[in-house]
Formats: structure tokens, C-alpha cells, sequence
């Protein structure tokens, strides 16, 4: 089933590629370059999914995540962080805050794919 998918990373050859597998896979997508940007896209739009990075300018992930939580629209849509830090401490600071899953890239698609089929069918 085709889910609408925000992206949010500060790479534009990294939204790209996601973009082409989501869109491959029969989602809609969305993108933004970093947390501000995406929470001035949210504006009431039905999202399914985020996939955002950890590190970017002006709102790194994990403040948009905090603020996601915060919106009663969008408190229990599924978020996962797509980054190369695989430190424990954040990891567990995103478990605090409701993310739904982490992955490190690089990553293989179709992992990716099983990660979204997993969040958005449940």
C-alpha cells in the first residue's frame, strides 16, 4: 500500500537515492533539508512516515523529533533516524523521545523497505 513518506536530510544526494527506492517501492515523498523545514511542511498533511537524519543545520533530528511528539497531528507517526552515529547514548536518548527505529547508513534498500512495511502496517 502507498504510504506518504517525508524525508528530511541536509544531503540532497542522499534524499535522492531514498527518493528513487520510496518512490520505486510506490510511496509518495516528501523532502526537506532539515528539521525547521519539515515542520513547516507538516502543516496538517497527512504523513505516514518520517525518515530524518540525525545531524542537520538549524534542527538536527532529534529536536524535530521532540517537536513531531509534541504535535497531536503527528505524536504516533512513526520516525526513523537515518545516520552514521551509532553511539549507544543517543541511540537510547531516541528511544526516550519515540523514535521508531534507527538505522545506520550506509544501508541496503530493501532493509529500509522492511523498516517502513514494518512501521506503517502495524
Amino acid at each position: 500500500m502507498s504510504k506518504t513518506i517525508l524525508i528530511v536530510d541536509d544531503s540532497l544526494s542522499l534524499r535522492l537515492v531514498v527518493k528513487m527506492t520510496l518512490e520505486g517501492a510506490g510511496h509518495t515523498v516528501l523532502q526537506a533539508a532539515d528539521g525547521k523545514q519539515a515542520l513547516d511542511m507538516l502543516d496538517g498533511r497527512q504523513i505516514d512516515l518520517i525518515l530524518s537524519d540525525l545531524n542537520m543545520p538549524v534542527l538536527d533530528g532529534l529536536g524535530l523529533l521532540e517537536h513531531i511528539r509534541q504535535h497531536p497531528l503527528y505524536a504516533s507517526t512513526p520516525v526513523i533516524m537515518l545516520t552514521t552515529q551509532d553511539a549507544r547514548h543517543l541511540q537510547l536518548r531516541g528511544q526516550q523521545q519515540g523514535i521508531s527505529a534507527w538505522i545506520i547508513k550506509p544501508f541496503e534498500p530493501p532493509y529500509l523497505l522492511a523498516a517502513i512495511a514494518r512501521l506503517t502496517t502495524r
